[in-house]
């Protein structure tokens, strides 16, 4: 009796231990948590849109100043009574106040942390999604779009900022959090991973859904990442497969190639663009509103936008064509009338009231501050653009050519008259930035090539010796500390390394 007592006393010891174990891990049922949202297909879909989410954020407010305007491409046009807007003009004044390599500007913030949404709604996905049966298929086009948005979300930050932590897995808890930083080539060996995979998971143009991740998209940022690299031979087997398998074409019309706010999104040409939907849903945009010169009228602004109720803006003026960039379009380019209007502004502080914007998005709409353009990511025509540098840098120069002039004939321009290959990296060094111009490129392009000082160096020396060119009221001169700070990287961001001992 006192054994079999023994042993019972043992079995409810273990039973008890083992339902507190039980219970202590359990997962509360009433709040929603990946544990208990993961349940189907549907769910994985739903969670998938998800990490779409904080591109329309990004590219509606902040990759524009740090990747546009940050270059020799756009600038402000101050506004003296408007206030100061310091974060913004710092970037393009090439004077982001840094010190111990961090650095308090909010642009670098808010474009850092939409990038970790980005990653850590894709890490969700991609532990979970093996938990759960469904068909192989689809499982692979979620898995597969997952993996190009997290290569996409790294391969911005360490463009931005060189080196970054290296999150792979969801975090837990505060303790997971900080991670120290990965080193340049540690990032891009994972970027080169994901978008690998991706390319073999995702669906083509042809059969994925519009506005998705495309295994072209894929192969298209690989190929960017390898032109990044310099490792120009990857670059021409991934640019060649997309040119010849993935049904890609450019527009017959350079100004076709962009969508309007209600049409005409995720074209022929289009190979990843950013979705917006005017109206009252919240997926809208409003990109022009923030590029237009300032203080504009209601009658100056409503040519412009087309729309029933147009009202008068007074806010600090950004991405303005600089006359730079104006000059470097060819005579006959049709791309300038294109990418560039001009409007006058009655009420400008300038001496000349006339100024340039960014026509490519000014597109007609119904509501005022509410648009449905798409911000194109990758195009074919940049496709054709990496051929030819990846032909040219590998001495194919005449191959080179016949890239690069696909390209200037949709333009209406003849034929490059480059034949070396010094003369050819230039030609389409000069390529890419008016056919791609107000499209986040300028500033990568600047510190791939490393001519970040060379050519920053000179443009900010013309525009302190000449502040009314560069949309300056009377007497209004650039900060002292302008075109300082000439580094390829930003620093990190200043309340993230309060969070962790890294950086």
């Amino acid at each position: 009796m006192k054994k079999t007592k023994y042993i019972a006393s043992c079995l409810l010891v273990f039973a008890l231990a083992g339902c507190q174990e039980e219970f202590l891990t359990v997962v509360p049922e009433t709040a929603l948590s990946s544990a208990t949202f993961f349940k189907n297909e549907a769910d994985f879909q739903q969670a998938v849109n998800g990490i779409y989410v904080p591109l329309r954020q990004m590219f509606n407010e902040r990759a524009w100043v740090l990747e546009e305007m940050h270059s020799d491409n756009t600038y402000y046009a101050r506004n003296t009574l408007y206030g100061a807007v310091d974060p913004t003009e710092n970037v393009a004044d090439f004077a982001v106040p840094t010190a111990g390599g961090v650095t308090a500007n909010d642009n670098v913030l808010v474009q850092y942390r939409l990038n970790y949404q980005i990653i850590a709604r894709a890490n969700q996905v991609i532990t979970s999604i093996d938990d759960i049966e469904f068909a192989e298929e689809s499982k692979n086009n979620l898995r597969g779009q997952a993996l190009f948005l997290r290569a996409f979300a790294y391969f911005d930050l360490v463009r931005l900022f060189g080196k970054v932590p290296l999150h792979l897995t969801p975090v837990a808890g505060r303790e997971d959090a900080a991670l120290p930083l990965s080193g340049t080539e540690e990032i891009y060996a994972q970027i080169e991973k994901d978008a690998q995979a991706a390319s073999t998971m995702l669906r083509n143009k042809a059969k994925q859904e519009a506005g998705r991740a495309t295994s072209g998209a894929a192969k298209t940022l690989l190929a960017n990442l390898y032109l990044t690299q310099k490792k120009w031979a990857q670059v021409e087997t991934l640019v060649k497969d997309v040119i010849a398998n993935d049904g890609y074409s450019l527009m017959p019309d350079y100004a076709n190639a962009f969508s309007t706010t209600t049409a005409n999104k995720n074209n022929q040409e289009s190979i990843f663009e950013i979705q917006y939907m005017e109206g009252s849903a919240g997926y809208n945009g409003n990109q022009i509103y923030r590029f237009l010169p300032s203080p504009i009228t209601a009658a100056e602004i409503a040519p412009i936008t087309g729309t029933a109720n147009p009202q008068p803006t007074s806010q600090e003026s950004n991405n303005i064509p600089t006359p730079d960039l104006i000059a470097a379009y060819e005579v006959g380019d049709k791309r300038k009338d294109a990418s560039i209007g001009y409007v006058t502004l009655s009420q400008a502080l300038t001496e000349n009231k006339t100024f340039p914007y960014i026509k490519k998005y000014a597109k007609t709409h119904a509501q005022h501050n509410n648009t449905g353009q798409n911000w194109p990511v990758y195009r074919y025509a940049e496709v054709l653009l990496f051929a030819a540098e990846a032909m040219n840098e590998q001495g194919k120069t005449t191959e080179a050519a016949t890239y690069l002039n696909q390209v200037r004939k949709r333009a209406g321009l003849a034929a490059t008259t480059a034949t070396s290959q010094v003369a050819m990296r230039e030609a389409i060094f000069k390529e890419r930035r008016v056919e791609l111009a107000f499209e986040n490129k300028r500033w990568f392009d600047l510190t791939r090539t490393g001519r970040v000082k060379e050519i920053i160096g000179a443009y900010g020396a013309k525009v302190k010796a000449n502040p009314a060119a560069y949309y300056f009221p009377k007497g209004a001169v650039p900060p002292p500390n302008a075109f300082t700070v000439l580094d390829d990287y930003y620093g990190l961001p200043a309340v993230e390394a309060a969070l962790t001992p890294h950086f």
